[in-house]
């Protein structure tokens, strides 16, 4: 073969080793950016209003994605109920929650790998400081307000003793324990179910004094809890990062400025768990009325 022919067969293939190169270079960039878009969703209970829930939960999650390297990113509902509906529609990856310990939502596969570690919490029936009620028959036939119907602490424990009890209620739902204690202070309500972490914090931000009627057994605080979606890897790191947070000056800073948002002990952090802490959750569902399990 002649030098001029072989010159002239290889500039034809130029045009298609261009456009083999161009697919390589598409191919590694969708690649980068499929890796890029890889995220989890994060969604805790609305224990608060809305926007305290997130000042508390995003600089939280930040120092996570940060530290981890997995991307993580708040989802929460407009209602306790709403993003527990997300949960229990497969829509998240990553919870804080206590709603997922009655036996068919156990069945969904979320696994328990670390909690908050707090003072133990309790279920309560309180009043304001200052009402004429003095004791939990007192509230036959008034209305009591209840975060939302999700709020196992708070509606569910308390429900269940009343309902035990023969006390009717009418039950008003406040979307948040904001929500009820507000409902409370407006006197629309009598009364409130509350878990006491949240009573105590909301006694401190709003300079308001409480009268408890009832309290339950001491329970562990929420549980941080990941679904069977979640790889091991991402899930040691996630794990790594939550659990590290105590030990690192930054970290530290981010959860005494959450804590201190929301009235927590000035040291609470996360802690490993594996799942053994719940079974005061677990135990309730065996017993209570059929209408809140």
């Amino acid at each position: 073969m002649s030098p001029h022919i072989r010159r002239r067969r290889a500039l034809a293939l130029l045009p298609s080793l261009a456009a083999l190169a161009g697919l390589a270079g598409l191919s590694v960039a969708g690649t980068a950016r499929a890796e890029e878009a890889q995220k989890y969703q994060f969604s805790p209970v609305n224990q608060y209003g809305l926007e305290l829930t997130a000042r508390y939960w995003n600089p939280i999650i930040e120092y996570v994605s940060r530290k981890s390297g997995i991307k993580l990113e708040l989802k929460i509902g407009r209602t306790s109920a709403d993003t527990t509906a997300y949960v229990i529609a497969k829509e998240v990856d990553f919870v804080f929650s206590n709603h997922l310990f009655s036996p068919d939502r156990e069945s969904l596969g979320w696994r328990v790998f670390g909690r908050r570690q707090t003072p133990p919490i309790h279920s309560q029936i309180l009043v304001l400081a200052d009402s004429p009620v003095q004791k939990l028959e007192q509230l036959s036939d008034q209305a009591v307000a209840f975060p939302g119907p999700e709020a196992l602490v708070a509606y569910k424990f308390p429900y269940a003793e009343l309902i035990n009890r023969k006390i009717p209620v009418q039950v008003v739902f406040g979307g948040n324990a904001d929500g009820a204690y507000a409902q409370l202070v407006s006197g629309k309500v009598k009364a409130v179910g509350a878990n006491s972490q949240l009573t105590e914090g909301w006694v401190k931000r709003e300079n308001k004094t409480v009268r408890v009627l009832w309290q339950s057994a001491p329970l562990h605080d929420l549980a941080l809890m990941v679904s069977r979606k979640v790889n091991d890897k991402d899930l040691a790191a996630v794990s790594q990062a939550f659990f590290g947070m105590a030990a690192d000056p930054q970290g530290r800073e981010v959860l005494a400025a959450a804590s201190e948002l929301v009235k927590l002990p000035a040291k609470t952090a996360f802690v490993t768990s594996d799942g053994s802490e719940y079974s005061g959750y677990r135990a309730f569902y065996k017993s209570a009325p059929p209408n809140l399990r």
